[in-house]
């Protein structure tokens, strides 16, 4: 199904749903269960409300007791570090060997918050090699927003199913129940966040048109399965308060016939994004490369957004095309899907595919020594970029990096040393004139 923000309708088998109007009669057809899935408050504005009805063979409420149970990647949050330095990673191995689903897969890499205050996000990578079998996973903490790398993922939830490749992005909304497959090694990044919903951004003055456009988010129709597995032979994992739990189940709680609302998982092709960029001169603000955001209660500061550099056009005359050097406000996670970036250099060590760096509030950051130097002198045409897929997940919290990626063996220790290159290129004026707008020259 198509469509951003709208609600929507859908059945697997004809007639599942009930008259228009009822979302909970005293029988649902084919002896169904009505169950309410709200990702908002009861009372939140129209606007803003987002609930989904699922119309299931057993209700979600059956099932066995929570266990709490280790592991150290998603509660890795107990050992964040703080550390102003700018750092960068490469890619981490794909296990090889022993199975490895997504789920057991996913490490904890940086963040903030915490989502007993639903305040916060977390942001993640994920490598495996193996399907989630007979397990389902539920993220009671936040939405996550899943970036592959390599490797395409088939995603069951309890809407229905969607397959994502590489240069496509998905999200799980807060709550729903999922299962990822794999067809082999898999790698990829996973914002968390705790507050609100991710959402399209406004487009204020490019006007009507433009970045993402709604209709080209797809939406699961409705799938089920209708499977037992005796004695507690399915197991239901719930991410709760930053801690993972387990309780056994005897059926698969894929068993959603029907569906209605606009309260789903969602996925968008990257490639299908509109670029905006300036025709004349300067650098515009990365901003324009948003996709979608998370924004927080303060106008226009987000929790996340989440911007990508894709294959464009640059023609601005007179103007240094990369990314300007620059310190502000948010905290900036860098990830790579394939190529290089414009403003860094590839290589063993630079910015590669499947890696991925991370600059603080205020931290200075920019383009490397060769870049600056190459973009300073190039002669200025228009020029297709097409050599690479860059995306940021940026964020008003300051995050904090957990102490297995402060100490992972993939860690570009020397990452600073790509900016120690640049030398000054100041002119003074002769001594015949007075510079302007600088003040008295300082006696020599």
């Amino acid at each position: 199904m198509r469509g951003f923000g709208n609600g929507f309708m859908t059945e697997a088998i004809p007639g599942s749903l009930p008259p228009s109007g009822q979302n909970n009669p005293q029988q649902c057809p084919h002896g169904l269960y009505s169950e309410q899935l709200s990702g908002t408050a009861f009372t939140a504005p129209r606007a803003r409300n987002q609930k989904v009805w699922y119309f299931k063979i057993r209700p979600s409420v059956r099932h066995h007791k929570f266990v709490q149970v280790e592991h150290k990647g998603i509660t890795a949050h107990e050992n964040f570090r703080i550390d102003p330095n700018q750092m960068r990673w490469n890619p981490p191995e794909i296990p090889t060997g022993k199975p490895v689903d997504w789920l057991e897969g996913l490490q904890l890499q940086c963040g903030s918050g915490d989502p007993t205050l639903k305040a916060g996000i977390h942001i993640y990578m994920y490598t495996c090699n193996s399907s989630m079998h007979n397990k389902a996973f539920q993220n009671s903490d936040g939405d996550f927003l899943i970036v592959p790398q390599e490797g395409a993922l088939t995603i069951t939830t309890e809407n229905g199913r969607l397959h994502v490749e590489p240069c496509e992005i998905v999200v799980i909304p807060r709550g729903i129940k999922f299962s990822v497959a794999v067809s082999g090694p898999s790698r990829g990044y996973v914002s968390e966040v705790f507050n609100g919903h991710f959402i399209i951004p406004d487009l204020g003055p490019i006007g009507a048109n433009g970045l993402a456009n709604p209709n080209d988010f797809m939406f699961p129709e409705a799938w089920f399965e209708d499977v037992e597995f005796p004695n507690g032979g399915y197991s239901y994992y719930d991410k709760y308060a930053g801690q993972l739990f387990c309780a056994p189940m005897d059926y698969s709680p894929f068993d959603v016939v029907a569906w209605h609302g606009n309260y789903a998982p969602f996925k968008y092709d990257l490639r299908k994004f509109n670029t905006m960029n300036t025709v004349s001169y300067d650098h515009a603000d990365p901003s324009i490369f948003t996709v979608i955001t998370c924004q927080s209660a303060e106008p226009g500061v987000a929790v996340c957004d989440f911007v990508i550099f894709p294959p464009r056009w640059m023609v601005a005359e007179h103007t240094f095309r990369p990314p300007y050097y620059h310190r502000n406000t948010m905290s900036e996670y860098m990830g790579m899907i394939y190529g290089q970036y414009d403003a860094k250099a590839g290589g063993k060590e630079g910015f590669v595919a499947g890696g991925s760096s991370v600059h603080l509030p205020m931290t200075a950051h920019g383009p490397d020594t060769t870049v600056f130097e190459k973009a300073s002198n190039d002669e200025l045409k228009p020029e297709y970029f097409d050599a690479g897929l860059a995306f940021m997940f940026e964020s008003t919290y300051i995050f904090k990096v957990t102490e297995e990626f402060v100490n992972a063996p993939f860690l570009q220790p020397n990452y600073m040393d790509c900016w120690q290159g640049l030398r000054s290129h100041f002119h003074e004026a002769p001594h015949d004139e007075e510079p302007k707008g600088k003040g008295k020259r300082a006696r020599k």
